[in-house]
Formats: structure tokens, C-alpha cells, sequence
């Protein structure tokens, strides 16, 4: 182990298996039907993508989240990036000081990693957040989802913790917008919706209608 973790660099190890550990986390929860991406989103207030009327920055992590998180990807993928571009830039740091003067301490390399990590995750999300699915957009407001057909992704859809629903709207954009099943239904996951009402960045959907149903196993 030794040979591996060089002198001042097990913060940046530990990074990197973080990384590798949320990643395995965030696996097993899909195949059992729940995302931790959306719950942390859910838990702090975050909705991915642009702003809509209604939507506030009063969230647990505030305006700093609002600095950091410029492009509005979810809180696990910014937290996947922040982490990276630590261990990246704290191995930076200690090749290039082990062949100047010698491994920095711990205490000295990881608050430079970070400082320079900051804003490295912000541009790297704002590059990020341009090809992931969006909640929502800035050219659309909330109402005009309602009516969109769409898959399921994250279910089952009950009427307990939102699930994920991906839609096309009128531009060809793809968004995935958290959901639940509107009274007296539970979706299952890969199913066809229905998107009939909104608010305050939470849809509810229903079965989509036999017609969409059709048209969507003849293509």
C-alpha cells in the first residue's frame, strides 16, 4: 500500500475511491428502482438545469450552490466532479513539487488542490450540463410540459418519493422531469405517461392513452 500511496497524497486516493464508491451506490439504486442523484437533489432543494418561474435559490446549499453549480447538473454529478478535479489537481501538485523539492505535506497540498478544483468543477459542470437531460429550461415554462408523453425511467411512479420521466417538448430537447403517478395509479418503470399536471418543479403523470401507447410500439 506503501508503494502506491506516495507521502501526502491519501487525500486525493481517498477522492478518488469516493468517487468509485458513489458511483456503485448510484448503480444499485437505479436497478432497485430509486436514484440517490434525485434524492439529493430533492433533499437540498436543487432542481437541475435552468431556472423557471417559481423556482427559488433558498435551498440548504444557498447561493454558494448557485456559484458553484452554474449549469445546474444534479448534486451527485457535481459532487463526482468536485472530487475528481481534487485528485487531479492534488497529484498535479505533488508531481511537480516531488521533482522540484520533494512531496508537499498533506496539510498544504490539499487546500491548494481545492482552491484550484472550485472553479475548475464550475467550468467542467457548465460543460457538463449542455449534454445531460434538463428538468427544465429557460425557454419553457413549467405549464408546457403539461400534456408531453413521456418514458419512465425511475419508478415505479406511486404517489410517495418522486420518480424521473423522460420527455421530448416541442424543440427536440430531452429533459427528465421528477415525478409521481397522479391519485388512484402506480406506473412502472419503462412505461408510457401521460404528463397532466405540475407544480413548483414536481409533474404527475398518468398512463399514456391507448393511441400514444400504439404509436409508440409501431416506431
Amino acid at each position: 500500500m506503501e508503494a502506491i500511496v506516495h507521502p501526502g497524497t491519501a487525500p486525493f486516493w481517498v477522492a478518488l475511491l469516493i468517487v468509485i464508491g458513489l458511483g456503485v451506490v448510484e448503480l444499485v439504486s437505479m436497478l432497485l428502482g430509486a436514484s440517490v442523484s434525485a434524492l439529493l437533489d430533492s433533499g437540498f432543494g436543487v432542481h437541475v438545469g435552468h431556472h423557471v418561474p417559481g423556482d427559488h435559490d433558498d435551498g440548504l446549499l444557498g447561493g454558494w450552490t448557485s456559484w458553484l453549480n452554474a449549469g445546474g447538473v444534479p448534486i451527485l454529478v457535481l459532487i463526482v466532479i468536485l472530487l475528481s478535479a481534487f485528485a487531479v489537481f492534488g497529484f498535479a501538485i505533488q508531481a511537480v513539487a516531488s521533482s522540484l523539492v520533494g512531496p508537499l505535506p498533506a496539510l498544504i497540498a490539499a487546500p491548494a488542490a481545492a482552491v484550484a478544483a472550485l472553479p475548475a468543477t464550475r467550468w467542467v459542470g457548465r460543460g457538463v450540463a449542455r449534454i445531460i437531460p434538463r428538468d427544465e429550461t429557460s425557454v419553457l415554462s413549467q405549464d408546457d410540459f403539461i400534456g408531453l408523453i413521456g418514458t419512465v425511467t425511475i419508478g415505479p411512479l406511486d404517489q410517495g418519493n418522486p420518480g424521473s420521466v423522460r420527455v421530448k417538448d416541442r424543440y427536440d430537447n430531452i429533459h427528465a422531469l421528477r415525478a409521481t403517478a397522479a391519485p388512484g395509479h402506480v406506473i412502472a418503470t419503462g412505461a408510457l405517461v401521460l404528463i397532466v399536471d405540475g407544480a413548483d418543479g414536481l409533474f404527475q403523470a398518468i398512463p399514456a392513452p391507448q393511441p400514444f401507447e400504439e404509436d409508440a410500439n409501431r416506431s
